[in-house]
């Protein structure tokens, strides 16, 4: 196979062992406190991460002042982003999250050109502008199924926006794993933390799997994201993302019965297509 084809079959890969991990959570029904959830998830992550970073040798690199400061206001804005996401998760449908979720790579195109000043042509511009358009499709403000919990995924967008415009400014030769090590710890610090203001429920032992589950998850679509952005040709493989809109959206209805709407299916379709559409302007643009 190709290396784009690897790359590809490695981005939906990726996609779908975060939806993995997303459905092992959600079929907690809230039965664990939210923070001791994120604790307890954590603690495992963060062993299994730390396993798989060290026998790669991810750790070995000597970090800047610069990277350093950059991966702890990275990791501060993951807490921020697992507290708006799962607080979403648990009270939203899987494919409606996900799919208002879609629209990072149009917020960071657009972060992009208002922070670092990167050309982002009118075309490009209007496709976010369309791509906003199909995520209110999605939340319908003022429509029944609008509450409090869809600004919680829009947070969870701008927060993933903020945290990928961060991840851009370090060092190229900082090996991701690293990263994503400290991240979990800041992660699992922090819900340790938060979870003493809560009272702890005993984990039963059918949560622990699902727990466990997610946590193997998250590594598998961890390490997938990372390998695939040094497989192929990034503007072929990005594209393919989108699988991940479409397995939510099935497990949600096999799983948990989400039944999505016309205008759920029709904004995420929009969102797809002016996503794709701008991973096209851009491979046009390079090839120029």
């Amino acid at each position: 196979m190709s290396p784009n084809t690897i790359g590809a079959f490695m981005m939906m890969a990726s996609m779908l062992a975060f939806v993995m991990n997303d459905t092992f959570l959600k079929m907690t029904g809230g039965a664990v406190p939210l923070f001791q959830l994120i604790f307890a998830r954590g603690i495992l992550a963060t062993i299994l991460i730390y396993v798989l970073a060290r026998s790669l040798g991810a750790l070995t690199h000597q970090l800047t002042a610069h990277d350093r400061g950059l991966i702890a206001l990275r990791g501060l804005t993951e807490v921020v982003i697992s507290y708006f996401f799962l607080n979403a998760l648990f009270n939203m449908p899987l494919g409606n999250l996900n799919a208002i979720m879609q629209v990072v790579p149009l917020t960071v195109t657009l972060g992009s050109a208002l922070v670092y000043r990167e050309a982002v042509g009118w075309r490009r511009m209007l496709a976010i502008v369309i791509g906003f358009c199909g995520v209110l499709l999605i939340i319908r403000p003022g429509a029944e199924g609008f509450n409090v919990w869809s600004l919680y995924a829009v947070a969870a967008v701008l927060g993933v926006t903020v945290r990928d415009l961060i991840t851009r400014r370090l060092s190229a030769g900082v090996p991701g794993l690293a990263v994503t090590l400290y991240t979990t710890i800041a992660v699992m610090i922090a819900a340790g933390l938060a979870s003493l203001t809560q009272p702890w429920e005993a984990i039963s032992a059918q949560n622990g799997v699902f727990i466990t589950g997610s946590a193997v998850f998250i590594l598998v679509g961890y390490f997938f994201s990372i390998q695939v952005m040094r497989t192929g040709d990034v503007s072929f493989i990005a594209p393919f993302r989108y699988t991940g809109l479409i397995g939510a959206m099935f497990v949600g209805l096999v799983v948990f019965g989400e039944v999505p709407t016309l205008l759920t299916l029709l904004g995420a379709g929009i969102v797809i297509a002016t996503g794709i559409f701008t991973f096209y302007r851009e491979r046009k643009l390079a090839g120029a």
